[in-house]
């Protein structure tokens, strides 16, 4: 199962989130998502355990316990779409509003 981890401190890296999940399992991969013109932290990332059990204990656990002075975030990631909405791309039938 791949999981979501926002509300990352920006000192956490991969080591010390592998080492947190792995209490609860086989950890398959981690990624800390960075910032890609300055390389620093997001704060949030990205934890795959194999298993849906390990995963599930791991997600109570760790959901909105405090690492590094910060309330963690983990739900099962979702699949991203190809929408990709951001200002000034949104869709307006009939033209412009203005």
């Amino acid at each position: 199962m791949n999981m979501y981890v926002s509300n990352l401190s920006y000192n956490t890296g991969e080591t010390e989130l592998l080492e947190l999940f792995s209490a609860f399992g086989e950890v398959k991969s981690v990624k800390i998502i960075n910032d890609r013109e300055t390389g620093r932290s997001r704060g949030f990332g990205f934890v795959d355990m194999p298993s849906n059990d390990e995963a599930t204990n791991a997600m109570g656990a760790l959901n909105n316990k405090i690492i590094e002075g910060r309330s963690l975030s983990v739900a099962e990631a979702r699949e991203r779409t190809d929408e990709k909405r951001s200002f000034g791309q949104r869709q307006h039938s009939g033209g412009n509003r203005w």
